[in-house]
């Protein structure tokens, strides 16, 4: 029984031990890796908008879907800027939160192809994705100001600015016309 105990504590101990020795992760770490998620993020966006552009019944959803397609490959091109100045380079890990959401949009192509809520649906997911980046580029934004990194923080400023204006702009179109549309289409099935 001793002798389990001991080479317990030997375990324990020497894992402890082990740990220490590993490099402390840093926040300069933590925003590096948060920059790959969104460097992914971004380029599955790029992927996605244009098939949400062409499924949307509404001409107004369509072009916003495409405006902010180019507004993403703009948003890329800043994230490529910022790993440059890291001296890193530009490259994406694969992203489970942004890939749920954008399956959840293909989702919704899919089951609700042709009927009246599709627009509302798509927009619900665009929206999804806007909220996503928002978060994450409030957070990197902050992270590069904190280490000091004014350039990047500047750049990824820009692209927050761009994600909140287009979070607003389906908002609007949303509840002017997209939501109204659909529910006017419900009631005059019933």
């Amino acid at each position: 029984m001793a002798k389990k105990a001991k080479k317990r504590a030997t375990k324990t101990s020497s894992s402890r031990g082990a740990r220490s020795r590993q490099p402390q992760k840093t926040l300069n770490d933590l925003f590096v890796e948060t920059l790959k998620d969104i460097y992914f993020a971004e380029n599955k966006i790029i992927k996605t908008l244009p098939k949400m552009a062409k499924a949307a019944q509404s001409k107004d959803l369509a072009a916003a879907f495409n405006k902010h397609l180019r507004e993403t490959q703009g948003q890329v091109k800043r994230l490529d800027q910022i790993f440059k100045m890291l001296g890193k380079p530009a490259r994406g890990k694969p992203c489970e939160a942004i890939n749920g959401i954008t399956d959840e949009g293909a989702e919704i192509m899919k089951e609700f192809k042709g009927a009246p809520a599709l627009d509302a649906g798509l927009l619900a997911a665009a929206q999804a994705v806007e909220h996503y980046e928002i978060s994450r580029y409030g957070t990197l934004r902050t992270w590069a100001e904190e280490l000091g990194m004014q350039d990047a923080a500047r750049l990824l400023q820009a692209t927050l600015d761009e994600e909140e204006a287009t979070d607003h702009t389906l908002t609007e179109l949303a509840t002017s016309v997209i939501n109204v549309e659909a529910e006017q289409e419900q009631l005059e099935a019933a």
